[in-house]
């Protein structure tokens, strides 16, 4: 990604924040980088932007305090401020944030950050697990948790729908790491989910679009059922999934 594909405003608003930024940390700024801009088109959200510092103090941070305010009045996020080293240290700890941060992000200012960086495809493959075996859980508990009511069941299968959208984002991105994979719009999310996970892309686009269309089904029960297998389907292809 480049800054061309950013917008005026935020191109603004992000020369503001790196002015503070290099104010309160001088040469010790190291990068400033954005990212999350496609989940910020979608959801209308604040931008999320990062420093890389050489180190970071309590008394940087309670600089930083001030300037906040006004960070979030020009639509962004405060900053994740961490050093290059606590960054390469956590790779394993937040294996799907950093990829994607790694992934997509747009240089703001100073060096490029991630050179000679990347996440280890078994941390990748783990975390993917974790998520997909936790959905999995949270669709079962929800179910009995509802008592057979469809307005809970609705409401549960549209309040899951964005989670289920990262996780297929986030196993697209993992094929990638060996060379295939490829994560789009929600129609390519669900054509990619039947190609490579055996998942129907009907059942994937019917979850998706859950949130603005569920309340039109009379009973989602079998809906859900077929989510259900699906999650458990995509929990066992990750749970094989090993490092070749």
């Amino acid at each position: 990604m480049d800054a061309s594909q950013l917008t005026a405003g935020e191109r603004a608003a992000l020369d503001v924040l790196t002015a503070d930024l290099r104010r309160i940390f001088g040469v010790r700024l190291r990068s400033v980088v954005a990212y999350g801009l496609d989940a910020r088109r979608q959801n209308h959200s604040l931008l999320h932007t990062l420093a890389m510092v050489e180190r970071v103090t309590f008394e940087d941070l309670a600089s930083c305090v001030p300037a906040s305010n006004q960070w979030r009045a020009l639509g962004l996020e405060v900053p994740l401020i961490i050093s290059r080293d606590e960054f390469r240290r956590t790779l394993d700890v937040f294996p799907i944030e950093y990829s994607d941060i790694i992934a997509n992000h747009i240089v703001v200012d100073g060096s490029r950050p991630f050179e000679g960086i990347s996440v280890a495809e078994a941390d990748l493959r783990r975390a993917c697990e974790q998520q997909a075996r936790s959905h999995l859980i949270h669709l079962r508990e929800g179910f009995l948790e509802s008592r057979g009511d469809p307005r809970d069941l609705s409401r549960l299968i549209a309040d899951s729908a964005p989670a289920f959208r990262a996780l297929l984002a986030n196993l697209a991105h993992l094929r990638q790491h060996t060379g295939g994979g490829n994560d789009g719009d929600d129609h390519e999310v669900a054509e990619e989910a039947e190609r490579t996970l055996g998942v129907s892309a009907e059942l994937v686009r019917e979850v998706l679009s859950a949130p603005s269309s569920i309340t039109t089904i009379a009973d989602p029960t079998a809906l859900l059922g077929r989510y259900i297998a699906a999650a458990e389907k995509i929990w066992a292809h990750v749970d094989q999934w090993r490092q070749s």
